[in-house]
């Protein structure tokens, strides 16, 4: 789920319109959801057009897991004590949040709404930005003051709050893939706001192929990557930042320190089987750092990383994990 607070690293997407005889069509279907474009490619034997279900799917999600809707589920819980879901959104993604939070030691936390709002990256703005008592806020994070089972969820204080603005979106984009698989589609590349999930192949046979900018000039690629039953998600902690007072803020707030986070790391992108599971771990990829990320990297099984970052002595230099290496290709190696 994109927002102003949420900075995606462009992906440029390399798009094959020509299809194959008796093969199918390659439809195209692009759009507007969660602030933010969306983009399918998608083979059909029938040349079928799901662009109304689509953009009703998405609104649907918008409904459940926006934090910049009053009326949304989320948001109705924002302000409770408990509610009872009542969309087929919610559970999941409490589900992949408490599994992300595990496995990084706290740094991805659906909690740290309170931060985002005081540092005046949430809904609000800036108004107020960093005039705020940290420890005060602090008392409102962390992911064990949510309980929740498949029926409901609810918080053990007043003030504590969910945003999934750094998973939500990559959720999107599994959702749209399920509604795929569920009508025989098999063969697509699906990406929301820069979040991405490949199956199949075109129509040719050929692999789908997507390329990662350099975030230092967006305008030139890094490197392209085949991606095949695969999804991928991208986080840049450089962008989306403000000075106040002679001190840079950016949106990555630690959990853990309640303060914006430092790192060596540029950007990077993370592929993994789902794209909620791809979405989660790039915003805490970028709080570990390049070593702890090279460290702790083999205690995350399924995940591959393109990361971009700053050597100590000041140079760029790009991390891919040996993995992905056979589906690299670029000038980054």
């Amino acid at each position: 789920m994109d927002s102003p607070a949420r900075f995606l690293l462009l992906l440029v997407l390399f798009w094959y319109p020509q299809a194959s005889r008796g093969q199918g069509e390659l439809k195209t279907l692009t759009g507007y959801a969660q602030g933010t474009t969306y983009q399918l490619k998608y083979v059909d034997v029938q040349a079928r057009n799901f662009g109304k279900a689509i953009d009703s799917l998405l609104a649907e999600f918008d409904k459940a897991l926006s934090t910049y809707r009053p009326d949304s589920e989320l948001s109705l819980f924002n302000l409770s004590h408990a509610i009872a879901f009542r969309s087929p959104y919610f559970y999941p993604v409490l589900k992949k949040s408490e599994e992300v939070y595990q496995a990084t030691g706290g740094l991805f936390d659906p909690t740290v709404m309170p931060l985002v709002e005081a540092y005046g990256f949430g809904p609000k703005g800036r108004k107020g930005a960093a005039g705020f008592d940290l420890d005060s806020v602090m008392q409102l994070v962390g992911f064990r003051q949510i309980s929740f089972d498949s029926v409901s969820v609810r918080k053990s204080k007043e003030g504590v709050t969910l945003d999934f603005n750094a998973i939500a979106q990559g959720y999107s984009v599994d959702v749209i893939c399920d509604f795929l698989h569920s009508h025989g589609i098999t063969d697509y590349l699906v990406e929301v706001g820069g979040e991405l999930r490949g199956s199949g192949s075109k129509p040719d046979g050929s692999p789908w192929v997507v390329g990662i900018s350099d975030p230092l000039k967006p305008s030139d690629l890094l490197a392209t990557v085949k991606i095949k039953n695969r999804a991928m998600a991208t986080s840049g902690n450089y962008r989306n930042h403000y000075e106040k007072d002679g001190v840079s803020y950016t949106h990555i707030i630690s959990p853990i320190s309640g303060k914006p986070g430092i790192s060596d790391i540029l950007s990077v992108t993370v592929f993994a089987a789902d794209a909620m599971t791809a979405d989660a771990f790039a915003t805490a990829c970028i709080l570990m750092g390049i070593d702890r990320l090279k460290e702790k990297l083999p205690d995350l099984p399924g995940l591959g990383i393109f990361a971009v970052y700053v050597t100590p002595g000041g140079k760029t230099d790009t991390y891919i994990s040996e993995d992905l290496l056979p589906f690299v290709s670029g000038k980054e190696r």
